[in-house]
């Protein structure tokens, strides 16, 4: 039972519960509006946390002895996905890219040379719209299913985990991976490379969170994010950690 569904058993017997009070102790309306717009809160809130599993069981980072993390990209492939790739073999470090299917038709080459240089591909949806948090359970699906047919087709991988668009749950996508049988893979440092402009700060942010099992989250679309993740590789080299596929951080012994 996902968190949500326990949310709304609770919002049910204290609905139950507020009527017997109403009735038997006068108690005013202002107490149910003052819960109801609570639970809407903790609703809102947990859809948008990928990090609380509030709607969908994600893995966000795994607990480890070893120096290891998993540097992961959202929204590739485009052309900034080749600097990182010559980056990351410059240091000898693994990455995981979350691949839209509308990018890989226009950049199905580099979809190619991020398998031949053994990193790893994930699904992220075929469209990545805005409105993906308003799709039906059978449009998400459909994402799903489009992108790992377009991956399959083009690199022949399969059985890819997957990341929601913008890290955003509800019960329609939740019902979408359980249907497909996906792992969900979110993240516990967020880089916020997409709207903060200044490199230094997007690196410090990254540097201060980083630990042993820590999952990265990082976009391929930017010269900028491909300067921080110079930034990044150096710094890992320093403390010696190691850049790992979210395959192998899961599967360490």
């Amino acid at each position: 039972m996902s968190k949500h569904q326990v949310g709304y058993i609770a919002f049910g017997l204290f609905t139950l519960f507020y009527f017997f009070a109403f009735y038997f102790w006068n108690w005013p309306i202002i107490v149910y509006i003052g819960f109801f717009v609570l639970w809407i809160l903790v609703v809102i809130y947990g859809s948008f946390i990928i990090q609380l599993n509030y709607h969908v069981k994600s893995i966000c980072s795994v607990k480890s002895k070893e120096k290891v993390v998993a540097i992961t990209f959202d929204d590739g492939p485009t052309e900034f996905t080749t600097k990182i790739l010559d980056l990351l073999d410059e240091y000898q470090q693994k990455a995981t890219f979350f691949c839209i299917g509308k990018q890989i038709e226009k950049h199905n080459e580099i979809l190619s040379e991020i398998v031949k240089r053994q990193h790893e591909v994930g699904n992220h949806t075929y469209s990545h719209q805005k409105s993906m948090g308003f799709k039906s359970t059978k449009n998400m699906v459909k994402e799903i299913q489009d992108n790992a047919k377009l991956i399959e087709e083009k690199v022949g991988v399969k059985d890819v985990y997957f990341r929601p668009p913008f890290g955003v749950t509800n019960p329609r996508i939740r019902r979408a991976v359980k249907k497909l049988n996906q792992t969900v893979i979110g993240w516990n440092i967020r880089s916020f490379d997409t709207v903060n402009h200044d490199e230094e700060m997007i690196f410090k942010r990254i540097k201060r969170r980083i630990s042993p099992g820590s999952i990265i989250l990082l976009h391929d679309t930017s010269d900028k994010t491909v300067n921080v993740v110079r930034s990044l590789l150096e710094y890992l080299k320093k403390e010696k950690y190691k850049s790992v596929t979210i395959h192998e951080l899961l599967n360490l012994k």
